[in-house]
């Protein structure tokens, strides 16, 4: 009895184990869309519950995915969360490049109630495909959808279907999926229940519908380039749940593309060579004379500018010219001085301001508003209330009565 507890205690342990830290294993195919969702109930069970008994929890959790050993994720791998209390989705399109090489995605799941931290693998294995790459690739434009809604199984299935019913063919994949924010698009203003819009390219084995190659007409090719919608027959079949752009649909026969090989260096392993160790310089450096620096940046500029100053002295002191230019420039400072002195005692008339007045009333003679040593060459030509610094307030006239 005691050995089979300690034995169920065991098997208890190993799948609390296995729970944290097991890898999970996913294995796509080359040439056909990858979708992994990170589920933040997979993840709560990790971080402790709520204090208080009955409480939902719903903490806030974020993702954070990276190439094991490198900073952020391989090229063909993209990831998107909304808000923190909404599950992160893994998406991306492996090439057959991938092929046969196992991808480490470090998972690190940040809990912002508690400040823990989580951390799972996802070991990617892709596996290669007869059918890939369909020959016959369709890119349509949805303007109504989010990348994060299309990614959900049950709409992108919706979209497979509306495709395969127009298209008609034996195998339909979906290649790819990019939002349009990855394409230079702009993020909507949050009115009318905007989106950003997203691209979505699936493949096929036969030739593209008469439906699908109506854009190709002239007259849809010259409504769409007066921004009109062009007539496709088949748009009602997507109508109903996906608003597609038309315009920019995008048909691409692979069998008809010519590859264009360019010659590129190999890159290389990325390490440099081993060179030996570093080696600095000596010591016993030579010295170096700075004289010749020193004469060339303050002696030589010094000495311009003292000759320009003899020459500059000696024109204008010992020159005739400059002998009448200075005493020309003499005689109008003394015409100057002379005429501001004979402006300060000329005799002028008097402003009637300046004049003796009588009061209205009592007949009293009422002193001038300036007086007879008042400065008059200083005097405003418009007199102010401000510049009235003597003016004599003149006392209103009394009730006969008082």
């Amino acid at each position: 009895m005691v050995s089979a507890g300690v034995f169920v205690g065991l098997i208890v342990v190993v799948t609390i184990l296995s729970k944290s830290h097991a890898d999970r294993n996913v294995y796509p195919s080359a040439g056909v869309l990858f979708v992994h969702v990170l589920e933040r109930e997979y993840f709560k069970g990790e971080f402790p519950p709520y204090p208080k008994a009955g409480d939902s929890s719903n903490d806030p959790i974020t993702f954070n995915t990276n190439l094991k050993g490198y900073p952020d994720r391989p090229g063909w791998l993209r990831y998107i969360q909304r808000t923190p209390h909404s599950d992160g989705v893994l998406y991306g399109s492996p090439t057959a490049e991938h092929v046969g090489k196992p991808t480490i995605i470090e998972i690190t799941a940040y809990n912002k109630r508690t400040f823990e931290t989580a951390r799972h693998n996802l070991v990617i294995n892709i596996m290669s495909t007869e059918e890939f790459p369909l020959p016959y690739q369709a890119e349509f434009f949805i303007k109504n959808m989010n990348v994060e809604e299309m990614l959900a199984s049950e709409v992108l299935g919706d979209f497979l279907g509306a495709v395969k019913n127009v298209w008609q063919p034996e195998r339909l994949n979906a290649i790819n999926i990019t939002s349009a924010l990855d394409r230079g698009g702009r993020v909507p203003l949050p009115i009318n229940d905007l989106k950003e819009g997203v691209y979505v390219m699936v493949g096929a084995d036969v030739q593209f519908s008469s439906c699908l190659r109506e854009v190709e007409t002239p007259q849809n090719q010259l409504r769409c380039s007066q921004e009109m919608e062009p007539v496709i027959s088949c748009d009602k079949k997507f109508r109903a749940q996906f608003h597609i752009d038309w315009c920019k649909i995008s048909l691409v026969d692979i069998t008809k593309v010519v590859a264009v090989h360019s010659n590129r260096p190999d890159p290389g392993t990325g390490v440099l060579p081993d060179i030996g160790e570093y080696n600095p310089p000596s010591e016993s450096l030579k010295s170096r004379d700075y004289f010749t620096d020193f004469l060339i940046t303050l002696a030589v500029p010094s000495a311009v500018a003292l000759v320009l100053f003899i020459i500059l002295a000696y024109s204008m002191c010992c020159r005739r010219e400059g002998v009448i230019q200075l005493v020309h420039h003499s005689s109008i400072q003394k015409s100057t001085k002379e005429l501001r002195s004979m402006s300060k005692n000329r005799e002028i008339a008097w402003p009637l301001s300046t004049l003796p007045v009588f009061h209205p009333v009592s007949g009293e003679v009422v002193p001038p508003l300036h007086p007879d040593n008042y400065e008059t060459t200083s005097m405003p030509l418009m007199q102010t209330q401000t510049n009235l610094q003597n003016q004599i307030q003149i006392p209103q006239q009394q009730s006969s009565g008082k």
